[in-house]
């Protein structure tokens, strides 16, 4: 089934003499984008594999709430309410979500999951495989299916023999399930730091964390003041003074946890942030610490039957391991046979870019940033729509070019033929 400018229920659809531009993926990023296009009169078609936008954040474990500030995490041609307060609830970010792709009237299909993207034969669009044996016809893409697509598990050595309960952070919702239990979560980024918090004040009976890299611990805000507002800052500023500013306001405001097993980091914050390791916000991980309610150890290295085996050669028995372990962006089926990913299997262009063997192919939400996802994204949304716009305008003029010459071809041809005809 091929649908070029229908939406994929052909059947109820009105067809169009121009495909869309189609986004992947209806979450905060693909909305942005999508809201940006309509805005610049440019028709486009969500589709989302769920059943409702902003999957992601439906899924996410029930204590989160945004790490950035509401003012700065707004999508373009909508604030967020001053009722969801400063730090805003994950269930607020999807009432926000929704109302979002209300109030745009976006064209969002939900239901419809996108398995490969591919160039037209004749290079002048892009043909979308899609779930049900759909193939639409684009004439440009947009993937933005999420930092957080596919959770990531390390292979480790013995862990089909464990006899504990062995799950990804992606699947945690509260602490209920884990009341009494010994507990160990690995990874000592923002998700398991939060989720070790988590389990310590909801009533685990013991609560570890597994860290391999020292992560940078930085207050969410300081005085009134919000990291994120530094963060910005600091996008235009040498990493090296970022570095330097960092360590000093590390010190002043971060205490000395050395002799609870976290030492100070011995790398930059900046330099540490463009390796793609983003300092985490505490959000009681530093109290947890202190008091002995979240306890630090060693990496995992494997595990032997119902013992977890740390780096340090020590094994511990928990009843349940929590890997925070981080997730692949999930690429490589969609577009990884294009060439425009690189060796991480993240997307070698970004923002406004399209990769130059792909031209009308364009990518957001794939970076970590430290200024916010949800500012970037809206950034982005608005660049990226920008150049669709203008790529749109131009091809409309060369269109309009090419159909003036061939009227005038018509024109002069016109009295040769009534000639011949007498």
């Amino acid at each position: 089934m091929t649908e070029r400018a229908e939406q994929p229920d052909e059947q109820s659809s009105p067809r169009h003499p121009e495909p869309p531009v189609y986004v992947v993926g209806g979450g905060p990023g693909g909305l942005a984008v999508a809201a940006e296009l309509g805005r610049r009169g440019v028709r486009t078609v969500v589709l989302e594999k769920a059943d409702a936008v902003g999957a992601s954040w439906r899924g996410h474990y029930d204590r989160l709430r945004l790490h950035t500030t509401r003012r700065l995490s707004g999508l373009p041609g909508l604030p967020m309410p001053r009722s969801f307060g400063r730090w805003v609830r994950r269930d607020d970010v999807v009432r926000y979500l929704e109302k979002y792709a209300e109030v745009h009237r976006l064209d969002v299909v939900t239901g419809v999951e996108v398995s490969r993207i591919e160039r037209e034969p004749d290079g002048g669009g892009w043909v979308l495989y899609a779930s049900g044996g759909r193939r639409l016809v684009g004439r440009a893409v947009v993937v933005a299916t999420g930092y957080n697509h596919t959770p990531r598990v390390p292979d480790w050595p013995g862990a089909g023999t464990y006899q504990g309960e062995l799950g990804h952070a992606g699947a945690y919702r509260d602490p209920a399930p884990y009341a009494e239990k010994d507990v160990l979560v690995v990874g000592a980024g923002n998700t398991g730091a939060e989720i070790a918090a988590d389990l310590a004040e909801g009533g685990a009976g013991r609560v570890r964390l597994a860290v391999r890299t020292v992560p940078h611990i930085v207050r969410r805000s300081t005085l009134g003041w919000p990291s994120q507002r530094s963060a910005v800052i600091a996008r235009r500023l040498p990493v090296k003074l970022v570095d330097l500013a960092a360590g000093v306001l590390g010190r002043v405001a971060i205490p000395d946890l050395s002799k609870h097993g976290l030492p100070r980091p011995d790398t930059g914050l900046a330099s540490r942030a463009r390796q793609g390791a983003v300092p985490v916000l505490d959000v009681g991980l530093i109290a947890a610490v202190r008091s002995g309610r979240v306890e630090i150890v060693a990496a995992v290295e494997g595990f032997d039957g119902g013992r977890v085996v740390l780096a340090d050669g020590s094994r511990i028995a928990p009843d349940a391991v929590i890997a925070a372990t981080g997730y692949r962006r999930g690429l490589e089926g969609l577009v990884g046979h294009l060439g425009v990913l690189d060796e991480r299997g993240r997307p070698r262009v970004r923002r406004a870019r399209s990769p130059r063997s792909a031209p009308g192919l364009y990518f957001t939400g794939y970076t970590n940033p430290l200024s916010g996802m949800l500012l970037e994204l809206a950034r982005d949304g608005r660049k990226i729509s920008g150049r669709i716009a203008r790529r749109e305008a131009r091809a409309s003029v060369r269109r309009g070019r090419r159909e003036a010459r061939a009227a005038e071809r018509e024109r002069r041809s016109a009295p040769v033929r009534g000639a011949a005809q007498r």
